[in-house]
């Protein structure tokens, strides 16, 4: 069984017992996280496409960890006007475990 959720603008496919790093949401570490949005379910051959969400279906989570990602860098030239610029960006993540799909 598995589900396709949508959270912090993005989709995400989901199955019981996963980890996964998202957007990060305001919740302690192990804190029990509901997400209610969920766009598809599917057990074995049975699909449920919502228009848009799927009603009645949500997703049982718990926060395992939240962090910050690698630094990306941003450096930007323009070539012969001696224009450099550098940056550094770090995207704050919540790292959750997938308990239940409850559909």
């Amino acid at each position: 069984m598995y589900a396709v959720i949508k959270t912090g603008g993005k989709q995400y496919k989901v199955a019981a017992g996963e980890k996964l790093k998202i957007e990060q949401i305001p919740a302690d570490v192990g804190a029990k996280v509901v997400l209610d949005q969920v766009l598809l379910v599917a057990n074995g051959d049975a699909v449920t496409v919502g228009k848009p969400l799927v009603s009645g279906a949500k997703v049982a989570t718990t926060v395992v960890a939240q962090g910050r990602h690698d630094k990306v860098r941003i450096f930007k030239m323009r070539r012969r006007k001696h224009y450099q610029k550098r940056q550094g960006h770090r995207q704050n993540y919540t790292e959750i475990q997938i308990d239940a799909i409850n559909a």
